[in-house]
């Protein structure tokens, strides 16, 4: 009876760990079902298996299955265009439809001239129209990313750290959002969830109004933008025009003044 226990737990922890890796990464939860199958045949343990198998995946055998299906990973060490940390490359979140990646790629070329490097967050996983990444209510297609704003350090000099480790939950001059307390008095409780995924404060940092004027302006350029999400109030702080490409998601998502969402068509 307590064998039979013990293997019922033991499925169940699994069963755990592949959804969570599921939800994180989309491919993770295979690719630890493979190495519980390989470290069987070969008589080595998982925690020598899987981090291999799953370098190996992340390196070599996912990037180019996704390009073939229509989706490209973003580049990590690129000078102009990198992740805010290894989370989002080493999770399969920085992958976009080949025409987002080289707008993208295009803006940040434009861009290195006034010393602004495209940070970005989240993007979409390698395969799937439709599959969620969570929390995001969007990024499913290969057309969204979320973008890092630009701060100034304490000396007032334009840098490219960030305000948080995750990159969220951070808000930029959020003493002028009147929106915020009126979305959370109407109960829209998730409105600012993202200060809880901050995973730590690790720079203090003010806005740099001038890089994050220009960022945006450069992605409205582009023919192909669709959408562009940040708070009212930042578009007022920018001195941004209000046009049809500039959105506020409303109270129904969270907050974007602590990043930019961005998309195309």
């Amino acid at each position: 009876m307590g064998s039979v226990l013990l293997k019922l737990l033991k499925l169940i922890g699994h069963l755990l760990i592949i959804s969570v890796l599921t939800a994180i990464t989309q491919v993770g939860g295979l690719i630890w079902l493979l190495a519980i199958i390989i470290s069987y045949k070969i008589k080595k343990g998982k925690r020598i298996v899987f981090p291999l198998l799953y370098l190996l995946f992340n390196l070599v055998i996912i990037p180019p299955i996704a390009a073939y299906l229509g989706r490209e990973r973003l580049p990590t060490f690129k000078e102009n265009l990198k992740p805010h940390n290894w989370f989002y490359p080493l999770a399969f979140r920085n992958y976009v439809h080949p025409e987002l990646k080289i707008e993208l790629e295009n803006s940040a070329h434009a861009l290195a001239p006034s010393g602004i490097i495209i940070t970005y967050l989240d993007a979409n996983f390698p395969f799937i129209n439709g599959f969620p990444l969570l929390p995001h209510l969007s990024h499913n297609d290969g057309k969204k990313i979320d973008i890092s704003l630009m701060y100034l350090n304490k000396d007032g000099n334009s840098t490219h750290k960030k305000p948080s480790v995750s990159g969220y939950g951070i808000y930029a001059n959020s003493s002028h959002n009147y929106t915020s307390e009126t979305c959370l008095k109407k109960g829209y409780w998730q409105y600012d969830f993202t200060k809880y995924l901050t995973l730590g404060t690790i720079n203090s940092l003010k806005l740099d109004t001038k890089n994050t004027r220009l960022l945006i302006e450069q992605l409205l350029s582009i023919p192909t933008t669709e959408k562009l999400f940040i708070e009212p109030h930042l578009i007022q702080s920018l001195g941004l025009h209000e046009q049809s490409k500039i959105r506020f998601t409303g109270c129904q998502a969270v907050r974007h003044d602590d990043h930019i969402h961005y998309q195309i068509k």
